[in-house]
């Protein structure tokens, strides 16, 4: 087929041919001359198988399974092994069925024939687990992976009923132990109840007996407080009498220092005005001879100024008649050199 080609959404295209070295996955590709292109489906399928098995005491079961396989898709390689199994057969072919097949009998079979038939049974769920684990690693080589395994209850085979048996043999026991409970604890309950009654009886007796005694404490407890509240009450009175002298005592004490400090004030008071009139008397006196002191200074310096003022206008006439004479004098010897 030589064109273009395009995968399904759960589909590979498997490519091989003279370009392409080995296989060549894509989901769409231009397929050349000389090469060969196969779809191949990555939808998982699920396969339901019967194993027949046989224990290490060679007692034959059924182990009934259904798992869920497909290749790994986000593995390369992986999809790649799974291309070689798929390019020449299909996935619901017989082949990969028988393969699939082989592989989980194969491996449960091995498994279980290392394995007794009470460890099978005791241990079902390691037994799965580990069936699981083997198949899977065969499974490998072909790229193919188990995304579920559902394996159901093992099975007897007929005429070998081992797994009835035990399954009998489990509810008679339980059936046995329950039987065995019930009595121990009907037991346990008519003694609990024997014990509760004994120990309620006790209670009482011990409850009646500390309620005299506490009645008996708290009779005594309150005449010792009634006591000590009296003498409380007492040197609580004696207390306050001793205030009340002792505050009166501080009183004519305090009066006395202030009858004492207004007398003080009185004296300062009356020596204060005595100190107060000489003071002014002596201020007066030293201004009344200040004054008469001006007084004289101003008449004398009046009388100065005066006899001042009259020598100098007696000077000023003096020396304006000898100018005037002066004048005179000068002016007839002026006449007297014209004429």
């Amino acid at each position: 087929m030589v064109g273009y080609a395009i995968a399904g959404p759960n589909e590979y295209l498997a490519i091989t041919g003279s370009s392409v070295r080995d296989i060549k996955l894509a989901k769409k590709a231009f397929v050349r001359p000389f090469e060969k292109c196969v779809r191949f489906d990555v939808t998982p399928e699920n396969y339901t198988f019967e194993v027949q098995a046989m224990s290490a005491e060679k007692l034959p079961f059924v182990l009934p399974a259904v798992f869920t396989i497909g290749p790994r898709v986000d593995d390369h390689e992986s999809l790649v092994l799974y291309a070689r199994l798929m390019s020449v057969h299909d996935k619901k072919s017989n082949h990969v069925n028988e393969l699939v097949q082989g592989v989980i009998e194969g491996e449960t079979r091995v498994l279980a024939a290392s394995m007794t038939m009470e460890d099978i049974f005791n241990g079902t769920k390691k037994f799965k687990e580990e069936v699981f684990q083997k198949v899977q690693l065969e499974l490998n080589q072909f790229g193919l992976h188990i995304y579920n395994a559902n394996v159901k209850q093992l099975v007897d085979v007929r005429g070998h009923e081992y797994f009835s048996y035990l399954g009998q043999k489990t509810q008679m026991e339980a059936a046995n132990q329950a039987k065995i409970d019930v009595a121990e604890a009907t037991m346990k309950g008519e003694i609990g109840a024997k014990q509760r009654e004994g120990q309620t009886r006790q209670n009482a007796d011990k409850i009646d007996a500390d309620t005299k005694i506490t009645t008996t404490q708290r009779l005594g407890d309150g005449q010792k407080e009634e006591i000590r509240v009296k003498a409380e009450v007492k040197i609580f009175e004696n207390r306050k009498e001793a205030d009340v002298a002792e505050a009166n005592a501080e009183l004519e004490k305090k009066k006395t220092r202030w009858t004492q400090s207004v007398q003080m004030a009185q004296v300062e008071a009356t020596k204060a005005v005595s100190i107060r009139e000489a003071e002014l008397q002596a201020d007066l006196e030293k201004k009344n001879a200040y004054t008469r002191t001006e007084k004289l200074k101003a008449e004398l310096l009046s009388k100065a100024e005066v006899e001042y003022e009259t020598k100098v206008q007696e000077a000023n006439w003096e020396l304006y008649e000898k100018q005037k004479a002066a004048d005179a004098a000068l002016y007839e010897n002026q006449q007297a050199a014209e004429s």
